[in-house]
């Protein structure tokens, strides 16, 4: 019973149970539909799937069979996410409602799922207000991330954005300061202030940041380094960088 429950939670598979799913309203993160058969029910899913915005992601069959519990995913697999997203508008709310400047978390391309849910875990516990993460090449809201954040996926408000460099701009104009993070960044981070309405940017495992998210941000932070590797874990950077803020602001 309990491996049965694992599966409903964590992933939907088959064309029936997909769409049940999708026509219920069900909170999907992706939606993993096999490539290149021209078959008309899985295009009706993937039509289903866009209409509710739900990221989709065509690949062959050798790789749903992998990912496949059932072994009978009829070439459609939906991993569920553990709640609705949020959108940018419910963190401006919550940092009003505590009478606070917006402290938000923006991850570009974090694709491991425990990276996501530690950078969660710590943007609670820091007292920021969301953590922005883009549709596509990110991990989502899955069950697996839940865990990584250690139920603090349940409490902070998570968004899901189209496109990254849009969502910062956007943040711009409402006046919010955007502060990336890099090795080679110009700027300190314990000689940055990093008071008032910010948001962090946290570059991939692999390649950091992308260069256009890059280039919207404001500042580039970098963290001291001493010993002999040049970087840190995403998740461990981003604790760091978010405590900073924590402190600077309780001065």
């Amino acid at each position: 019973m309990e491996a049965a429950d694992r599966i409903e939670k964590d992933q939907i598979e088959g064309r029936n149970a997909v769409t049940e799913a999708l026509r219920a309203g069900r909170p999907i993160d992706k939606l993993f539909l096999a490539s290149g058969e021209g078959d008309r029910n899985l295009s009706y899913l993937a039509a289903l799937a866009r209409d509710r915005g739900i990221s989709i992601v065509e690949c062959d069959r050798r790789k749903l069979d992998a990912m496949s519990r059932t072994h009978a995913h009829q070439g459609a697999i939906a991993v569920c996410a553990v709640r609705d997203y949020a959108d940018v508008e419910d963190m401006f709310r919550l940092a009003a409602s505590r009478g606070e400047d917006p402290f938000l978390i923006i991850c570009d391309e974090i694709t491991d799922g425990y990276n996501l849910g530690a950078i969660i875990r710590s943007a609670e516990c820091a007292g920021a207000h969301g953590v922005i993460i883009p549709k596509r090449r990110s991990a989502g809201l899955t069950a697996a991330v839940s865990k990584a954040s250690a139920g603090a996926a349940e409490y902070l408000p998570v968004a899901r954005v189209a496109n990254l460099r849009t969502a910062m701009d956007d943040l711009k104009k409402r006046g919010v300061w955007l502060y990336g993070t890099a090795a080679d960044g110009d700027c300190a981070l314990w000689q940055t202030r990093l008071t008032g309405p910010i948001a962090l940017i946290i570059g991939s495992e692999g390649s950091g940041m992308g260069r256009l998210v890059r280039e919207g941000c404001d500042f580039v932070l970098s963290l001291p380094m001493k010993g002999r590797i040049s970087s840190l874990n995403a998740s461990v950077a981003a604790a760091l960088v978010m405590y900073e803020v924590m402190r600077q602001r309780s001065l």
